[in-house]
């Protein structure tokens, strides 16, 4: 087994620790909900500024350049006057959709569950009793 090359290190691409690497860029505040929006349909910039609602212009710009680099979004230009661009998902970017969803799903069915724990947490010491509530 031969050991993984070194990455240069003013080599970004090149992170020893793949789910660092990943979770890192598609981890922030907007990148899961621009994926989340582009699911199934192909979307022009304004579509997915509507979408997301309270998303800057260049935080969207943003992401979405980040989304295309790391190979989840495509973005299609049409030679038009004036060019009309619209982004939808790679294949990629599909197959993550999966273990997304999985995630999703969890948060929605356990955010009583942490918003309770958070609660306990901020409450008087005494009450930092491990919760007996069982998962569902």
């Amino acid at each position: 087994m031969h050991p993984a090359p070194i990455p240069a290190a003013d080599d970004p691409f090149g992170h020893p620790c793949p789910i660092r690497n990943v979770l890192d860029r598609i981890g922030d505040q907007w990148s899961l909900l621009v994926l989340d929006a582009l699911d199934g349909r192909t979307r022009r910039f304004n579509e997915l500024m509507r979408d997301l609602g309270d998303v800057s212009k260049q935080m969207l710009s943003q992401t979405l350049k980040r989304l295309e680099e790391d190979g989840f979004v495509r973005r299609t230009v049409y030679p038009e006057v004036p060019p009309r661009v619209e982004y939808d998902l790679t294949p990629l970017g599909q197959s993550f959709m999966v273990p997304m969803k999985a995630l999703v799903a969890w948060a929605d069915t356990h955010h009583e569950l942490v918003r309770g724990a958070r609660r306990a947490y901020r409450s008087p010491p005494a009450a930092h009793a491990a919760p007996n509530a069982a998962l569902p």
